[in-house]
């Protein structure tokens, strides 16, 4: 291998597996060791399979995939807290890793005698932990705690401690493994800037997430894992695109457009997956995207438009019966059938209704709720004044909301509903409570459950100008 490519990456990632042994009961592991016919009592399981990849010197790299693709397997690898079954991993620089928080803590030990021995684990002098600690307790930001020992520590000036720590020792590669989620906002702010800040002065950054705003924010590139194989690499938006398709179950997508990819490699990997180009040619993007809509359209027509949905299995459904909600969609601003909805793009809820009796006024609904079960937004035909026919048996209807999603980055869950008046009294042919997920992505969250989406103006007057 030429010196100078090897001088040109961080990380190097060479067809890295790892297998675990599965036992069906604690004592198979006992009968294989003493099988005299070597039977195997066990399973293979593959956490990862022939996984390759490289991230160059001063580049941020985001792994994605479900869980269960072998994201912190591979992180771990790459620290050297695992070894691989086969493979290699080559590293040229100082990693700090956000793996664990805390995890080399010694829970008798003060915060400041903490500092001191991970520094010495990390290849640090007691001068150089010296230098560095003003930086640390700053942004740690825990006062005298740090004299106490760290059992007495509260979950989240834990967190600060040991972030604090990681963060502040001036990593050639630094690692993060969903590390970024703990805290309060301030503090992940914090954390967000710092992370900026490093990467700025040349940093390589390795990180996983399933925040799929940070992903396409901070990311130069990325590279997509699912179920322990390598799928793609490329440019954030591409990858998240095909996550997407992952999520909503989309295999025969996924697959078709990896095939439409440049392959920069000149090979495939063992499911026949190519790679994605970071620069995968902006004219063949914007025909997927003018197809996208037809296409999406065209998969709903053939088939249950649910059926390339997340659904929820422990959904709550009830009503008289009148009326069935047979079928329900969700697509993004380019038309494609999704459960993740990127912040600040329009987005259709789709319903289609059948009807099993005569129904003079029905009433279609639709409500997002918080995880916790707080109703947040959601709307009907009747308060959005549109005329709605009645109905007789065998009718259907389909609906459809178009709205500005301004939540805030999260996850939220969809409730769609067909209702009426009779006699005065509300009735419900079919209600379903809680039927999908819904995955807002943002790269700008602010205060608060929705964006106002304020337009801020600043006008600065230095004091010299204040005073001619």
């Amino acid at each position: 291998m030429p010196l100078e490519e090897n001088m040109e990456y961080a990380i190097r990632v060479q067809d890295v597996t790892k297998v675990y042994r599965l036992y069906d009961k604690p004592i198979d592991r006992l009968k294989e060791s003493l099988s005299l016919s070597h039977r195997n009592y066990h399973k293979d399981f593959f956490a990862l399979n022939g996984i390759s990849f490289k991230v160059r010197k001063g580049e941020t790299v985001g792994i994605i995939g479900t869980n269960g693709s072998g994201k912190s397997t591979i992180l771990k690898i790459i620290t050297g807290v695992l070894s691989p079954t086969s493979g290699n991993v080559q590293v040229d620089g100082v990693i700090s890793a956000l793996l664990e928080l805390g995890a080399g803590f010694n829970m008798d030990y003060t915060g400041i005698e903490n500092i001191y021995m991970n520094g010495t684990m990390m290849g640090f002098s007691r001068r150089d932990m010296e230098e560095k600690l003003r930086d640390i307790l700053d942004f740690a930001d825990i006062g005298d705690f740090v004299y106490q020992p760290v059992k007495t520590y509260s979950s989240g000036m834990f967190v600060r401690l040991a972030f604090a720590l990681a963060i502040n020792v001036e990593p050639e590669i630094l690692i993060v493994d969903e590390a970024l989620s703990v805290g309060d906002v301030f503090f992940q702010s914090k954390c967000y800037r710092r992370m900026e800040e490093i990467r700025q002065n040349g940093t390589t950054i390795l990180m996983v997430t399933h925040d799929m705003g940070s992903v396409i924010k901070y990311c130069d590139r990325v590279v997509l894992l699912n179920k322990g194989n390598y799928v793609a690499e490329g440019a954030p938006g591409k990858m998240v695109d095909l996550y997407k398709k992952i999520l909503a179950n989309q295999m025969d997508d996924l697959e078709a457009e990896l095939g439409e990819m440049n392959d920069f490699s000149g090979g495939m990997n063992s499911k026949g997956w190519r790679k994605a180009s970071a620069g995968s040619g902006e004219a063949m993007e914007d025909k997927r995207t003018a197809g996208a809509e037809k296409a999406s359209e065209g998969r709903a027509s053939s088939g249950l438009m649910k059926d390339h949905l997340t659904i929820n299995p422990n959904r709550t459904e009830y009503g008289d019966g009148r009326a069935e909600i047979y079928d329900l969609g969700m697509f993004d601003e380019r038309g494609n059938l999704t459960n993740l909805l990127l912040k600040g793009e329009y987005f259709t809820i789709r319903e289609r209704i059948r009807f099993r009796a005569e129904i003079q006024a029905p009433i279609f609904t639709y409500t997002i709720k918080d995880k916790k079960g707080a109703e947040l937004s959601g709307t009907n035909t009747m308060f959005e004044g549109t005329e709605i026919h009645s109905v007789k048996a065998g009718d259907e209807y389909e609906v459809n909301f178009r709205q500005k999603m301004t939540l805030q980055g999260g996850e939220y869950l969809l409730s769609m509903s067909c209702t009426g008046f009779e006699q005065g009294e509300h009735t419900v042919y079919h209600r379903l409570y809680d039927v999908a997920n819904i995955t807002v992505i943002s790269n700008k969250n602010t205060v608060g459950v929705y964006d106002m989406e304020s337009q801020v103006e600043v006008q600065y007057h230095p004091l010299a100008a204040q005073a001619e």
